[in-house]
């Protein structure tokens, strides 16, 4: 029993990092992530003895207990700290980047959001994916497929269009408006809108 005991302290100490980072993904805070990881290591240590691919059983125990915990509560607060001012390089389009993909991320179901991070965060082959997710490996491709592409979509729509002038731009008067020398010879535009 000793033995067991140790063997899981030194699996947390080595893969705790790589436990956080699936879990953060999946539920896009900080904190959460920390509980998801805690919740599904618990479960874990008692069946120990039992587990025989450690990293895939907890990948999946974490997956399961954050969809569950989903289910039940459907409106989720977002907590934000205010970080205080500091003499570094500006980060606010990074941050403003991950945050778009955090929300982007958490718009996605469960079961997509779990494939989208085991798939390319986590990096497992499909075949993988899908025996943690307990599906078919076309599942997982077509959930990575609509995912990907929801991201991408959400992840557009809030960018600016190449097309669009930028927004500290005057308006533009249209372009069949043409300089005209007027009778008393001041000059006129003709064609604009007003």
């Amino acid at each position: 029993m000793a033995a067991d005991d140790e063997h899981f302290r030194e699996f947390v100490d080595t893969r705790y990092m790589d436990l956080l980072r699936v879990a953060y993904h999946l539920t896009g805070s900080a904190q959460d992530a920390e509980d998801l990881v805690q919740a599904a290591l618990v479960k874990v240590m008692r069946r120990w003895r039992r587990v025989e691919d450690p990293m895939a059983y907890l990948r999946r125990v974490m997956i399961n207990q954050h969809i569950s915990s989903w289910r039940r509560y459907r409106v989720h607060e977002l907590v934000t700290a205010i970080l205080p001012e500091r003499s570094t390089r500006d980060m606010t389009d990074a941050v403003a980047e991950r945050h778009a993909l955090y929300a982007a991320m958490r718009a996605l179901s469960p079961r997509t959001r779990a494939v989208i991070v085991l798939r390319y965060v986590v990096d497992l082959p499909e075949a993988e994916v899908a025996a943690t997710l307990s599906c078919s490996v076309g599942s997982v491709k077509s959930r990575a497929s609509r995912g990907l592409a929801r991201l991408r979509l959400a992840l557009t729509a809030d960018a600016p269009s190449a097309d669009a002038p930028p927004a500290d731009a005057p308006p533009s008067t249209s372009t069949s408006a043409a300089a005209q020398p007027a009778p008393d010879g001041t000059t006129r535009m003709t064609g604009a809108t007003p």
